[in-house]
Order: structure tokens, then C-alpha cells, then sequence
């Protein structure tokens, strides 16, 4: 079922969004939704790449369960277009405490909709063989709050170019503002899509941010490498009759 709202949902304690100098980035908004979920009393929103017109790829800590989880983005004059979920399917290697723990976590969730997006929203590319380089530009776009000391500053897609730090692991790496600005990660951009730099080529997804100075934004974004979960994602994917989109 799809049901339009108003937006004026209280998003209390978002999971991570684009802070610094980002610039709004409508072309990419046929590639990403956010998803809404509740965990307790609070509501939450995260980003979320578009794998086909009825599944999305965000974070595992991001989904909730399916009455309290939604997809969604925003239609003409503001409005909220939500859509319930069939299915929720998070990834086996995902540890909710991992960051206490010093464990490795692949913080993926995949969510299928009961109903599809509408047909301008088209599949992000999956980089099967793709890792990320230490050195190398990449190309973040999410949701979120833009600013720490600001609120109201989310809910605009915006994107910016984060170069790689180096692979944490064989899954996960870390990405720095290569000019120094404090562009990265924050709250309300969990699932952010990290494409290649030239097109919409999905070859990680941002789950974590770190500050510095006080702050808890902008200096350290932290991503789950999509090629190593490559088997999963198309595992997950088949067994919903799901067809998805691979780079050549």
C-alpha cells in the first residue's frame, strides 16, 4: 500500500547525512529514496540506492521490522509518498553492536516493497568486481542534515566527492573530504549510495560517520564495500524474483 503524508514527521536522532560544502544533487534523485523507521518512540530516516523499482539496499540498522519501516520520498508540494514493505532480508554478518565490540559488521539490509517506485526511478548499476582504492575519488549522495548546528537542514539530496582513506578490511573502508572542509557522513544518510565518480555505479554504501572537534560529522565516513556482498545481495534478490542491473 502507498499512502501520501505531509512532511512533518518528528525525525528524532537520524542515522548519518552529508555535512559541509555538498551541493543539491537532483540528478541523482532517481537513484535513492530515504526509509522511515521507528525503534521504540523514536523515528528515524535513512538513504536508501534504488537495486530495482521494487527493492532498495540501505543499512541493516536502518531497518526496523515491517510495520515499522517504510520507503519513501517526496512527491509535489512537500508531501511524504510512503510505501510498506514485503520483505526485509538483513545481511548474516551484520552485528548490532559490532563498533563497541571492535567487530567487523556488514550493516546491509535489502528492502522489498509491495508495491514498485514509480517508473522515473531507475536501478542503480551493482560493481561486482569493483573494490574500493586507497587514493581514489569517489562520489557520495544522500539525504540529511547539512549542517550539526542547524536543524531543519535535511530531507535535500545533495553529494560531494570523498577520496579513499584505504580499505579498513576486505569489506569495509574509510573515506576523507580530500580538500580538508569537513564534507562526509552524518545524520540522516545512513545508506548513502558511494558511486563511482563519472556514473551511478554503486561500489559502496556509507554506514558510519566520525567527527572531530566536538563534533560527530564530517571528518570520517565509514562504507561497507558492495563487491565482497556481491553473492548475497543477487542470492537475496533471486529468491524474490527480483531483476537487478550489473556494470559491464
Amino acid at each position: 500500500m502507498i499512502t501520501v503524508c505531509p512532511f512533518v514527521v518528528a525525525l528524532a536522532d537520524p542515522a548519518l547525512a552529508l555535512v559541509g560544502p555538498a551541493q543539491e544533487a537532483p540528478q541523482f534523485a532517481p537513484y535513492v529514496v530515504m526509509v522511515l523507521y521507528r525503534s521504540g518512540a523514536d523515528t528515524s530516516f535513512c538513504t536508501a540506492s534504488v537495486i530495482a523499482r521494487n527493492a532498495v539496499l540501505t543499512a541493516a540498522h536502518c531497518a526496523s521490522d515491517l510495520l515499522d519501516t517504510r520507503v519513501f520520498f517526496r512527491g509535489s508540494q512537500g508531501k511524504l509518498i510512503l510505501f510498506d514493505l514485503a520483505s526485509i532480508a538483513v545481511h548474516p554478518d551484520y552485528k548490532p553492536n559490532a563498533s563497541r565490540q571492535h567487530q567487523v559488521s556488514i550493516d546491509l539490509a535489502l528492502l522489498r516493497l509491495t508495491e514498485p517506485l514509480p517508473a522515473a526511478f531507475k536501478s542503480v548499476e551493482l560493481a561486482k568486481a569493483d573494490r574500493i582504492i586507497a587514493g581514489q575519488r569517489y562520489r557520495i549522495a544522500g539525504f540529511g542534515r547539512g549542517d550539526e548546528d542547524t536543524t531543519g537542514t535535511s530531507g535535500v539530496l545533495r553529494a560531494g566527492i570523498l577520496v579513499a582513506a584505504g580499505p579498513k578490511s576486505n569489506s569495509l573502508a574509510w573515506l576523507v573530504d580530500p580538500n580538508g572542509t569537513g564534507l562526509g557522513g552524518c545524520t540522516g544518510d545512513s545508506g548513502a549510495p558511494i558511486f563511482r565518480i563519472d556514473q551511478p555505479q554503486l561500489i559502496a554504501m556509507a554506514i558510519r560517520a566520525k567527527g572531530s572537534n566536538g563534533y560527530s560529522c564530517g571528518a570520517v565516513t565509514e562504507a561497507v564495500q558492495i563487491s565482497p556482498q556481491m553473492r548475497w545481495i543477487q542470492e537475496t534478490l533471486h529468491s524474490w524474483g527480483t531483476t537487478w542491473g550489473m556494470a559491464q
